[in-house]
């Protein structure tokens, strides 16, 4: 089946922001305008459509990254609505890394808050061309001013209000447009369906005409043409400054910010008008740049359109109850159809494509062919995993890898049976598959299973999810810290292998340098042997070796922060083999550890809590008895936002606490930000 629509009237976007400012509820609108739903799902009653997990529904919140497509004004718009609590940040990391544009939400309450924060360096990391909304302007302590100063303070953005709010609080009325200058208020009887222009009142007439200036002197500062007009006082139309905006956001110059209450249905379809306007198709992006296969260093491009060779990026894994395994994928050129084979190109092997669907949250439909910018689920993809790249066989491209937070808590896991065991082994399997933050081993001394994930929540919900899914009862161990391992000394180190396996000699021997290395950086391996094609034949099977001893440490925890340097690779022709040297590899590191003397580190955390003045004495002494270092506390409104870095060792439970603390009225996030030598206390699994 050809095309329907053209790829200019095509948008991928993801609602992104902190948790609880209103992603769901304003995607539930957005299905709700463009006909896609005939009843507003609402998130507090656990009806929303995007919130279709049971743990969403009882919890009120975003765990899994949802994807939809409805139509607006004849245009397609693919939505992807991502989670806002930080266990979930990967959710959203792997859609940004898809998708061409993002509505960034904010609470007018909260403002810019730790996970906004987040997010929004996310999506500068993969250059996504954004606009905001300022939602919940009927909310107690709604302030539309304070919301810009904490996005040109907290985000370094250029904030640009294209609509102001009339009002705020239980006085927010509607918005006023700035480019037509025109009064918008929603019948809240339709949810917002309908609405009508009026003129602006004159109590705010004065308001608005200053923002307009200041709304013309932004597009003029970055459209020369514009600014022409501008300055000799020529009537400037609304199309072309919709196009100079729409310039201006594509290139990230300026953030168009939008307002309104989705709960109320306020705003909403100017901020659907404006995906269409502001937002980019895939054609907008010109090219999706990529590496040869045999290369890493040369530089393959690829254009949106259909007739281009096709190519795609698996950026997420499902596990699905009635169609075992569905992995989702963003095509970027060509199209493909069900029955085709396609190469997986960083394995280099082939998969069929048996089945095409297209997803709306939990419901799919079968389709027989996919093209440019569309993003589809395929069931029953064997080997394809998260990060890689699809592409036709004679054409190959491999797109770069999303990189994911590591694990920093650890929990055991004790089955009933044995043959619950064996099934839960099974199904953790399948949950690492689709969550790449999640990981799981066994203990080779102790026999337990034990999960590790960034978070507390998030373990809580794969253990809910093992028994309401898999129907396995786990009894869950205290959760644990993850710690890290590196080294304080530089050290040479060789390794020799010789001896027989299987049947066959295997032999290698490797000089090795090991350093203490930039932190972040994990395992970084360079190579100074001078023998180029000695190196070609062994440097995959070194690096092999070397990261696979650096898995565990002396005191049995990974290692990362190190420097590890080929100095040389001792070639003998007549018995080198590659196993040999892996393993000569592995041999020379871990002596080299030894030598070098390791560091425990322990992840440390970035805390914000926000709470009334009345609690601030107590929560302030709370945190410096876990060793939280205070770094500031400022007042937002009629509360106290305390910021402190603190161990995650000494922050577990302290959700309860400071539930008992405050009587309630006060929260917090926490956020990992690095690892740094520990303070141990005894600990074991």
């Amino acid at each position: 089946m050809p095309r329907t629509l053209p790829l200019s009237r095509t948008r991928n976007i993801g609602i992104m922001a902190h948790i609880d400012a209103g992603k769901t509820t304003t995607t539930e609108r957005f299905l709700f305008y463009t006909g896609f739903l005939h009843k507003v799902g609402e998130v507090d009653e656990g009806t929303a459509f995007m919130d279709y997990m049971e743990q969403e529904k009882e919890r009120g919140i975003t765990i899994m990254s949802a994807a939809t497509t409805c139509y607006w004004k004849d245009h397609k718009i693919n939505i992807i609505d991502t989670p806002g609590h930080v266990d979930f940040t990967a959710e959203v990391q792997r859609s940004l890394r898809v998708l061409d544009g993002a509505i960034a939400v904010f609470c007018a309450v909260g403002g810019v808050e730790p996970q906004s924060e987040t997010v929004w360096h996310q999506a500068d990391a993969y250059n996504v061309p954004r606009i905001a909304y300022v939602n919940k302007m009927d909310r107690m302590g709604a302030n539309f001013d304070r919301v810009l100063s904490m996005m040109k303070e907290k985000l370094n953005a250029n904030p640009v209000p294209l609509f102001l709010p009339m009002g705020a609080e239980e006085n927010f009325e509607g918005i006023i447009d700035l480019l037509s200058m025109k009064a918008l208020y929603f019948d809240e009887e339709t949810k917002g369906l309908k609405y009508e222009e009026k003129e602006i009142p004159d109590n705010f007439r004065e308001y608005a005409e200053v923002n307009r200036a200041k709304l013309l002197e932004s597009i003029a500062e970055h459209d020369d043409d514009i600014l022409q007009k501008y300055l000799d006082g020529n009537e400037i139309s609304i199309e072309e400054l919709k196009n100079s905006l729409r310039n201006s956001t594509l290139s990230q110059k300026i953030i168009p910010v939008f307002c309104g209450s989705s709960k109320k249905g306020i705003g909403v379809q100017p901020l659907l008008d404006a995906v269409l306007d502001y937002l980019p198709s895939p054609l907008d992006l010109k090219e999706f740049l990529g590496f040869d296969v045999n290369d890493n260093n040369k530089i393959i491009k690829r254009k949106p359109d259909d007739d281009e060779p096709f190519s795609a990026l698996a950026f997420k894994v499902l596990s699905d109850p009635f169609l075992k395994r569905l992995t989702f994928i963003r095509i970027y050129s060509g199209k493909i159809q069900a029955g085709e084979a396609v190469m997986i190109s960083s394995l280099g092997k082939r998969e069929r494509i048996n089945k095409i669907l297209k997803v709306y949250a939990n419901k799919k439909e079968e389709t027989n062919d996919a093209f440019t910018g569309d993003i589809v689920a395929i069931p029953d993809l064997k080997l394809t995993k998260t990060g890689d790249t699809l592409c036709d066989q004679k054409h190959q491209i491999i797109f770069e890898k999303i990189t994911f937070s590591e694990p920093v808590i650890n929990q055991s896991l004790e089955a009933s049976t044995i043959a619950e065991r064996d099934k839960m082994i099974e199904c953790l399997t399948k949950l690492s598959d689709e969550d790449p933050t999640f990981k799981y081993k066994i203990d080779e001394e102790s026999g337990e299973i034990i999960i590790s994930g960034v978070g507390e929540l998030h373990l809580e919900i794969i253990v809910d999810r093992l028994k309401r899914e898999f129907n396995i009862k786990a009894k869950a161990g205290k959760p644990q810290v993850s710690y890290r391992e590196t080294i304080s000394n530089k050290v040479k180190q060789d390794g020799v292998f010789e001896n027989q396996i299987n049947g066959k000699m295997q032999y290698g021997n490797v000089l090795l340098t090991l350093e203490p290395g930039e932190k972040g950086t994990g395992i970084v391996i360079q190579n100074n042997n001078s023998d180029i094609q000695v190196n070609k034949m062994y440097q995959n099977a070194i690096e092999k070796g070397i990261r696979e001893a650096a898995q565990v440490g002396p005191n049995g925890y990974p290692l990362v922060d190190i420097r590890v340097t080929i100095e040389k690779i001792n070639y003998d022709p007549e018995k080198s083999t590659e196993l040999g040297n892996q393993i000569a590899s592995s041999i020379a590191f871990k002596d080299g550890i030894r030598k070098a003397e390791s560091i425990l580190l322990e992840p440390v955390f970035e805390v914000e809590v926000v709470s009334p003045e009345i609690y601030l004495g107590d929560i302030i002494s709370d945190l410096n008895s876990r060793r939280g270092k205070i770094e500031g506390i400022t007042q937002r409104g009629n509360v106290q936002i305390v910021k402190c870095i603190a161990p995650l060792s000494e922050m577990f439970g302290y959700v309860t606490k400071l539930r008992s603390i405050s009587q309630g009225r006060a929260s917090f996030t926490m956020t990992f930000s690095h690892y740094e030598p520990a303070v141990i206390k005894s600990q074991t699994y």
